[in-house]
């Protein structure tokens, strides 16, 4: 892939992330569920099946992505991520809205670690590794501020109707869809060409559990970052439930969340200008921002429940950066795809225990 290709490739997974999370309805999903007359242990328990189904495809999707390229993989998770939001506009209850969510928690599986390897290895192949780091810190930057614009308009959701706010989402995600054909397949040693395809899935999985087995420090740092992530994404969902019980005003709920989405945006910025710090006190700055953000929410003051769902996201993200770009260099291209899967699998597991106990607690 020349230097021009290698350019656009990147512009088009950022675009990509700009259009296909613009979702009004995936970003309001928990106010939409409590306005459908769902509890909030409902709503906990909905996203520990989430995340369930998530746990047990994580782990594939990444050996798909691996096995048989990048660029399929990130067109399957779109057209995925449309079935889904068609179902949620017809489901009618606990079980067919559990079915959606499911279908979001694949779609979610397939994009997730293969984006990454796909522009870590666009990158690598000219010799740009090093600009990996801005990638990442500008596509998840991307990533919130379009996600947070969506939350601005949770309002505009509430008051559309569910059904409404997803054919919303299908729109968008239709131009998303278009946009993921114009990707290129790297080929890298990663890509399959003179092996059976059972061979090679063994052959990846085999190398991706040596690695796991033999780097103890992924291991530690995949664990603790998604532990940090989990809180911090569970403190944000449940926010959405709770600011509406203060008395805040159901037009004001939009705009709370745009700001605590801004604060991870920032975040996310903020890492490539501590590049030079360790590891471990951007870990330990992570940690305090997470846990201030959850004392916060206990507060019932809506105001310090916005500012600590603020400080939360800003300090996870800043976090998360840090580790993708860690990760990535230590993981080799031929099981990029797999082995960032496994961050996001461990995510999953933590994930469905604390959703059904801070569903109980909050």
């Amino acid at each position: 892939m020349s230097e021009k290709n290698t350019r656009k490739q990147i512009r088009t997974l950022y675009l990509m992330t700009t259009v296909g999370y613009f979702q009004i309805a995936a970003a309001s999903w928990v106010a939409l569920l409590a306005l459908r007359g769902f509890s909030l242990l409902q709503i906990g328990m909905l996203e520990s099946i989430f995340h369930i189904v998530s746990l047990c495809f994580e782990l594939p999707s990444g050996v798909v992505a691996d096995v048989f390229g990048r660029r399929k993989t990130l067109i399957a998770s779109q057209m995925t991520s449309l079935i889904s939001g068609m179902l949620m506009i017809f489901s009618t209850g606990f079980a067919t809205t559990a079915l959606a969510l499911g279908c979001s928690a694949l779609s979610y599986n397939l994009a997730s670690g293969t984006r990454e390897a796909l522009a870590y290895d666009s990158l690598k192949q000219n010799g740009d590794e090093w600009f990996y780091a801005r990638f990442s810190s500008t596509e998840m930057m991307l990533y919130r501020i379009t996600n947070s614009t969506a939350t601005l308009c949770a309002g505009l959701a509430l008051w559309l109707g569910y059904r409404r706010a997803y054919a919303i989402d299908l729109f968008f995600g239709l131009i998303a869809l278009g946009i993921s054909f114009r990707l290129a397949e790297v080929k890298t040693d990663a890509t399959p060409v003179h092996y059976p395809v059972g061979q090679e899935i063994v052959s990846v999985v085999q190398e991706s559990w040596q690695f796991l087995v033999r780097e103890k420090k992924a291991r530690n740092i995949m664990l603790v970052n998604a532990l940090i992530g989990a809180v911090s994404t569970l403190v944000l969902f449940f926010l959405q439930a709770k600011l509406p019980l203060t008395g805040m005003n159901s037009a004001l709920l939009g705009p709370a969340l745009f700001v605590m989405g801004l604060g991870a945006a920032l975040g996310s910025r903020m890492t490539a200008y501590f590049h030079k710090y360790r590891y471990r006190a951007i870990l330990l700055f992570g940690t305090i921002g997470v846990l201030f953000a959850f004392l916060m929410s206990f507060t019932g003051l809506p105001a310090l429940m916005v500012f600590g769902g603020f400080i939360g996201s800003f300090s996870d993200d800043f976090l998360e950066v840090r580790t993708d770009i860690l990760l990535n260099d230590m993981i080799p291209s031929r099981q990029r795809a797999t082995l960032m899967s496994v961050n996001s699998f461990v995510f999953s597991m933590i994930m469905i225990v604390l959703s059904t106990v801070f569903g109980w607690i909050m």
